[in-house]
């Protein structure tokens, strides 16, 4: 069996979810990359590819031609595997529309070249689902499977063009935050604020200091981001990044169901929150009652 893994980049640089992805399909045998735009030199580097895929005529995944050519190279495939991201969702769903396969979601265990888990009802519940598809098409978290590491060897790399029959679409622009901090579904450390920070100013003014000083990545829960604290990709939770941190630090941030379904994986799990009956407290390791505007410029401090 062989296995094509969609890559995403970040200017030139292949995401960390995309490597676990990669960890994941090479349960199914031989695996083949596909990268879009610039990407596959860093990608012929990874460990254990029979050889990447250089989409030339595409500079990003746009949905609608990534898709269209994911289901001209799938009758070639076993699997088809992408990261649990926006791109990944917005992707293979439309690719399994044309193949009409049941594309399975959320993975973060592999029983066998059939059989997946995956998590229900916002991470409450664990399902075993088994495919009878000829082509299984699948998202896996990041967070359940580890990176692959980059090798001595280059595997050899194709280039390939995407249909062009999706005049209809176009790529405006992409807006990327420039940070020296670790990407946050890779981060060992993560801090997250919620609404109980009160505004955008007070949220990089006392998170961005801890954040400094461990090395952490800020993340933020939805109420934060809706309310304009922190952008989109800050978000943690059942519709925002998945995260599985050594240590992840919730800050004003009550702990609705659809955050704790993005974070409760972390080996370690801090809490401040002025209100003891906060369901954060409830899944965190240790927590701690009080004003986050007094303890957290002590926490500084202290570091």
């Amino acid at each position: 069996m062989t296995a094509l893994v969609l890559i995403e980049t970040e200017q030139g640089k292949i995401r960390q979810a995309s490597r676990s992805a990669l960890t994941a399909a090479r349960s199914f045998g031989e695996v083949d990359l596909l990268v879009i735009g610039d990407g596959a030199e860093a990608a012929s580097k990874l460990k254990d590819v029979r050889k990447v895929l250089h989409v030339t005529n595409l500079k990003h995944p746009l949905a609608e031609p990534t898709a269209a050519l994911l289901a001209q190279l799938a009758p070639h495939y076993s699997h088809i595997v992408a990261a649990s991201s926006a791109v990944g969702k917005n992707i293979l769903p439309r690719a399994a529309g044309l193949l009409e396969v049941q594309p399975i979601s959320d993975v973060i265990s592999i029983i066998d070249d059939n059989t997946f888990i995956r998590p229900i009802y916002a991470g409450n519940a664990l399902a075993t689902v088994q495919s009878g598809d000829n082509i299984k098409l699948l998202t896996v978290r990041g967070s359940n499977f580890d990176a692959t590491e980059y090798g001595e060897a280059d595997a050899p790399i194709e280039a390939i063009e995407a249909p062009e029959d999706h005049k209809n679409v176009r790529f405006i622009r992409v807006e990327l935050s420039q940070s020296d901090r670790p990407e946050l579904e890779a981060a060992q450390i993560i801090i997250s604020g919620g609404k109980g920070l009160k505004d955008a100013a007070n949220f990089d003014r006392l998170l961005a200091p801890i954040a400094d000083k461990l090395g952490a990545a800020i993340g933020a829960s939805r109420a934060a981001v809706d309310a304009g604290f922190a952008p989109n990709e800050m978000q943690v939770g059942q519709t925002g990044k998945v995260v599985a941190p050594e240590l992840y630090i919730a800050v004003g941030l009550s702990g609705a169901i659809q955050h704790l379904a993005g974070m409760k994986d972390s080996r370690v799990i801090v809490a401040v929150n002025m209100d003891p009956e906060a369901p954060i407290f409830k899944v965190a390791d240790y927590g701690i009652v009080g004003d986050l505007f007094e303890i957290l410029p002590a926490l500084e401090k202290a570091l």
